[in-house]
């Protein structure tokens, strides 16, 4: 039997005490009062994720958890979808595999958009058949992000039935429906939709809570809502509905912060603590039915060590009874046998005329992205690199297609282009440049290597390769963040004005949220949910 002794936070019963922990086979067997030192470290819940996508940590899962647990976390909640566009079942069974390898707390969801519309091209499908099949499976908390949002208004029978489907099997079913209000927000929400992680308007969110559905307040690399957000963390009306996530977070941040530095900012800020700490642990573990423990006799071991309720700074983590992270090395990972490689790509390589336009010299419909959001805006102009206005390429990588084409504002670029096979949900190659030849550089260099992210600026052409499905590295997350920053820079000398250039990319591509986007068969108007010209002719 093992022991631990320090100050308890009680997140159930919102009450911190002098204590002592037994712990006997993983589980915590007997909790007693006793007195402690004023300076002894304080024992609290493991953090949760509530919903992460740990491809676009760009990570592996194993190497994911690593990191996690570094910085506190013990569980996390994921939707694979993203290999799933690219791999279908075989990715998702890849996923869990790999997240099998460790002691960190996965749980999976079915991913419910696979491809994320019929409007665009995916490297696969998964259908209600395939979401009957799975979401029965212990190792799925039930149906992940449902983004066809008008699937479900219009009553779409593949839609309605991936929902009734897991509603039947006893699981839960997470949202994603940005901008949908008043009624169609009731009629989403009463089809047994019980989350969204896509609320930037605090409006928004109060307005979903009154309907009984719970916010999971982001705080990603692209998407940063957690000050917009956080006054809701102020009202006890919502205790229990508002979890803490990610959603897209990459390596180099998460190596700065993650759960951990979500609520020490909220601390910070003056937030009520067993509100914070109720929305970083408890909430999500309840809400899920996650096998976590939250610190109970009779639960499961998993608690970290911090120095204070401030900071939460990570002395230790432990999953199980176990120690993954002494403040120094982890120890997480329990398979150490090499990753898979495993892709699906069939790109050939561009030439400068294949993207070549009319519309390159008149007036187009404009993708005007902004920092810090997913949502964007419909403007209209000439292109020009002294108007900020550029050249974005969607090009299939799955099969032989001419490239699609539009325009866009925001990133700011001078000379040069950016590319990147992660472009949500189907991950295309999408592409941003001031030329058509930087452009057609910086696509072939992800030919080439059959993914990654890349950076061309003249004779000088730099990448980060990915080469499994395109989405993920096989190396460490030190490694990866590294070298993600030093393309970050690279972006940065050629003009680009955004903290997370890749990430601002890859969702511009993403036509379940509004307005403009770019999708491998033509520019999509998420308002209309179909597709729009991409000349200004007919713009509002």
């Amino acid at each position: 039997m093992n022991t631990i002794r320090g100050q308890i936070v009680d997140v159930r019963n919102r009450r911190i005490f002098g204590g002592e922990i037994a712990i006997e086979g993983g589980t915590i067997v007997e909790i007693r009062e006793c007195e402690v030192g004023e300076d002894a470290p304080y024992i609290m819940p493991g953090f949760i994720d509530s919903h992460v996508h740990i491809e676009s940590t760009l990570m592996t899962p194993r190497n994911f958890a690593r990191m996690a647990v570094r910085r506190g976390t013990v569980a996390v909640v994921t939707d694979p979808h993203e290999i799933a566009n690219v791999m279908g079942r075989e990715g998702i069974e890849y996923m869990l595999k790999s997240a099998g390898s460790t002691r960190l707390k996965f749980s999976f969801g079915v991913p419910s958009c696979v491809p994320c519309t019929d409007f665009e091209t995916a490297g696969a499908r998964i259908t209600a058949d395939d979401v009957h099949e799975m979401v029965v499976r212990n190792e799925f908390y039930g149906l992940a992000e449902m983004m066809n949002f008008p699937g479900i208004l219009f009553g779409v029978d593949e839609v309605v039935n991936k929902v009734k489907y897991t509603l039947k099997a006893g699981k839960v079913v997470d949202g994603h429906a940005p901008g949908v209000t008043g009624e169609d927000a009731r009629r989403y929400i009463s089809a047994g939709i019980s989350t969204d992680h896509e609320m930037f308007d605090i409006g928004q969110a109060c307005e979903r809570l009154e309907m009984g559905m719970k916010i999971q307040i982001r705080e990603g690399s692209a998407a940063c809502n957690l000050d917009d957000l956080m006054p809701l963390l102020g009202d006890d009306r919502w205790r229990g509905m508002l979890m803490f996530c990610t959603d897209d977070k990459y390596p180099d941040e998460l190596d700065e912060g993650y759960i951990d530095e979500m609520t020490a900012r909220c601390i910070a800020k003056g937030m009520p603590l067993w509100n914070v700490l109720t929305a970083a642990t408890l909430a999500p573990a309840q809400h899920y039915g996650m096998n976590v423990g939250l610190l109970g006799k009779g639960d499961k071991a998993d608690f970290i060590v911090v120095r204070d309720l401030k900071g939460f700074d990570v002395m230790a983590t432990y999953i199980d009874g176990y120690c993954v992270y002494d403040g120094e090395k982890d120890d997480v990972v329990v398979d150490e046998n090499e990753e898979k490689i495993i892709n699906n790509f069939k790109a050939e390589e561009l030439r400068d005329e294949d993207i070549a336009a009319v519309s390159d010299h008149r007036e187009v419909k404009v993708i005007e992205a902004q920092e810090g959001q997913l949502y964007t805006h419909a403007g209209k102009g000439i292109p020009g690199v002294e108007r900020d206005i550029l050249k974005i390429v969607v090009y299939n990588r799955y099969k032989k297609a001419r490239p699609a084409i539009g325009y866009i504002k925001g990133f700011g670029l001078k000379r040069g282009a950016l590319a990147s096979t992660i472009a949500h949900d189907s991950h295309n190659i999408i592409a941003v440049g001031c030329s058509d030849r930087d452009i057609v550089k910086a696509v072939n260099r992800l030919v080439e290597t059959k993914g990654g992210f890349c950076v061309a600026d003249g004779d000088r052409v730099e990448d980060i390769a990915l080469p499994i499905a395109g989405l993920m590295s096989p190396l460490r997350g030190e490694e990866l963040g590294r070298r993600h920053n030093e393309l970050k820079a690279m972006a940065g000398e050629i003009g680009c004005k955004f903290k997370a250039p890749y990430m601002t990319l890859a969702f511009m591509a993403l036509p379940v949220i509004p307005e403009l986007k770019l999708i491998d068969t033509g520019l999509f108007d998420g308002r209309k949910f179909g597709f729009t010209d991409v000349m200004a002719s007919d713009i509002n």
